[in-house]
This record gives structure tokens, C-alpha cells and sequence, in this order.
């Protein structure tokens, strides 16, 4: 099921996505929250007709750095022995048809296509059979970072955690295999990034249970997975567009801060 959040008429719901094609999507309004059990109210309203919103909004996001070999090297970086975690906080996030808006500490701005695991409730020290439990499902991710400013500041919490810097979208998919899938990125419709889920260094297995180990998550809190190769710069008035097999696309233009 793909469970998307959006706004129509001020009121803020949740809504089953049904149909097919973009002329063809509506939304079944969900009675309750989609953690818990819930029932669909059989209101539908047609995608067109309503703003998007990011499809969770988490406690906090972690972000997994350096899980794909071929993009720890095109950086010149080795695969680390331990997951490189670190943060990006809830004002980073914006949803799919949301501005990027350029930093202005910085001048030289990618985009990472990664997919995202939505927890769907709270657990610590999850073992590795018990990780298919915790998670609510998957959306896409782009965890845009200020290159520069990485590199200068040797520690990524501005580089990775400035407003509007963590687009996830369009909505969250519950019923998916993770483990194979094609993950691109295109920016103004030309491809940019092409790799696949398999690829990852460390599996969602593993990055649950070593996240888990130091921290309890709860629902809707978001782990990115990891970029493959082939980030690159973005500049104002580009369309960057976040493709992941099975779930849908996440849509961002660029912006100047003002």
C-alpha cells in the first residue's frame, strides 16, 4: 500500500494512493494514523487536487554515509569498518514538489538519491530477524549536501542538516522487497545517478541493528540507506527528480534562499 500525507483545504490527512498513471491517482482518506490499525473512510479525493506533504514527520533522521563502494571512491574515500551515521534534523525535511533552497555558506551543492526506511514503531536493540517488524515501509530520499562545506568543516552537520536539505517523497510504499532495486537520479531529465539497492556495503538488516544498538527510534523516524556513485552539483533552477523502483519519484526544484 502507498501511504501519502497531504494538505487540501488547510485540513492535513492521510491517504491510501490508489490507481495508476497521473491522471488516474486518488487518495483514500485514512481514519486515525497509519502506525496503528487503521480503516480507510472511503473518502477519496483525486492526488490533483491536493498538496503533497512529506510522507512522515520524524523524529529524527539517520543517515547512513559511504554504503555503496563506488561513491565512497569517486570522493576518494574508503569503505568504513562501522557505519558513518549522522544526523539531519526535522527542519531539514520537505516533501516531494518542495524548494531546495540553496545555503548560502555554500557554493557547490549535490544531490544523493538514496532509499529511505519509515520505522513503524518504537524499538531499541532490534535483532536482525526482528528488523522486518519495526519497519512501516520505504520512500525515496535525496540527502542534499553543501560539498564544500563538508569538506572545510570535516564534520557534516551544516554540510548535511540545513533547511530543506532532506526531500523524502512522494509517498511511503508498505509492500516492498528492499534488497534489489533501481535507484536513479536525474537533474532537468538527465541522468546523473544509476545504481541499485543490492550494491549496498551493509544491508537495512544491519543498519537497523547497529542504529538500534545505541538508540531507540520511533515511528516515523527515518533511516537513509546510502548513496550509490554518480552525485553531483546542483544549481538554482534545476530540477532534481529522486526515482526509486517500486515506490514513485521525488520531485525538488532549486531555489536561491531569500
Amino acid at each position: 500500500m502507498r501511504i501519502a500525507r497531504f494538505s487540501i483545504d488547510g485540513n492535513v490527512a492521510f491517504g491510501a494512493v490508489e490507481g495508476e498513471g497521473p491522471d488516474g491517482l486518488v487518495l483514500d482518506i485514512i481514519k486515525g494514523i497509519p502506525y496503528a490499525e487503521f480503516e480507510l473512510s472511503g473518502t477519496k479525493v483525486p492526488l490533483s487536487k491536493v498538496r503533497l506533504l512529506p510522507p512522515v514527520l520524524p523524529n529524527k533522521v539517520v543517515a547512513i554515509g559511504r554504503n555503496y563502494a563506488e561513491h565512497a571512491a569517486e570522493l576518494g574515500n574508503e569503505v568504513p569498518d562501522v557505519p558513518v551515521a549522522f544526523f539531519k534534523p526535522t527542519t531539514s525535511v520537505i516533501g516531494s514538489g518542495d524548494a531546495i533552497e540553496y545555503p548560502s555558506f555554500s557554493n557547490e551543492l549535490h544531490h544523493e538519491a538514496e532509499l529511505a526506511v519509515v520505522i513503524g514503531r518504537m524499538c531499541r536493540e532490534v535483532p536482525r530477524e526482528r528488523v522486518k517488524d519495526v519497519i512501516f515501509g520505504y520512500t525515496c530520499a535525496n540527502d542534499v549536501t553543501a560539498r564544500d562545506a563538508q569538506k572545510r568543516e570535516k564534520q557534516w552537520a551544516r554540510a548535511k542538516g540545513f533547511d530543506t536539505s532532506c526531500p523524502l517523497g512522494p509517498w511511503v510504499e508498505t509492500d516492498l522487497d528492499p534488497s534489489d532495486l533501481t535507484i536513479q537520479a536525474t537533474v532537468n531529465g538527465e541522468q546523473r545517478q544509476l545504481g541499485r539497492t543490492s550494491d549496498m556495503v551493509r544491508s537495512i538488516e544491519d543498519l537497523v541493528v547497529h542504529i538500534t544498538e545505541a538508540m531507540t527510534l520511533l515511528p516515523g523516524d527515518v533511516i537513509l540507506t546510502g548513496t550509490p556513485a554518480g552525485v553531483g552539483p546542483l544549481h538554482v533552477g534545476d530540477e532534481v527528480a529522486v526515482t526509486i523502483e517500486g515506490i514513485g519519484t521525488l520531485t525538488n526544484k532549486v531555489i536561491k534562499r531569500g
